[in-house]
């Protein structure tokens, strides 16, 4: 089941890569990012940022995502690092990254971060029919009729 639920949540996420992020330990909120995906990298994924956010510094962070059917969501544990590879820069900088950045890719406050991926919990909420009749019905549901759920590494 792992391959299966890890190729659902990498679909859905290019479908809709806007995701939340947070350091983990940090006393901040998530806030909203766009993952630059490559459908050959699936262990990492990259954030164009700026020198002043809060999740600049890096480190141990989590990335949230639902999809834009809400029918997967995730939870993404992984580690954020500078990624100064000029190739991997322009491999995916695009006219909204430019707008965002008034020197485009030589301004000072550009920042690209790599997220490392380790883990995820992922949530394929597809119910069987028995599950949709339940809830239809205000019946108990048990959760393995909602869909699956499973923890993978990535």
């Amino acid at each position: 089941m792992s391959s299966d639920i890890k190729k659902t949540m990498w679909k859905a996420m290019s479908d809709s890569p806007k995701v939340m992020v947070s350091l983990v330990g940090e006393d901040m909120h998530a806030e909203p990012m766009y993952a630059q995906l490559d459908k050959d990298a699936d262990s990492e994924f990259w954030f164009y940022t700026s020198r002043d956010n809060r999740i600049a510094k890096g480190g141990k962070a989590m990335v949230h995502f639902a999809s834009k059917g809400h029918d997967v969501f995730a939870c993404i544990q992984g580690n954020l690092t500078v990624e100064s590879r000029k190739e991997v820069i322009d491999k995916y900088w695009s006219n909204p990254v430019e707008a965002w950045f008034e020197k485009g890719k030589d301004d000072p406050s550009l920042l690209m971060l790599r997220f490392e991926l380790i883990d995820a919990e992922v949530w394929d909420a597809d119910p069987s029919l028995k599950g949709m009749f339940k809830m239809l019905t205000g019946k108990t549901v048990k959760p393995e009729e909602m869909g699956e759920h499973e923890k993978v590494d990535l």
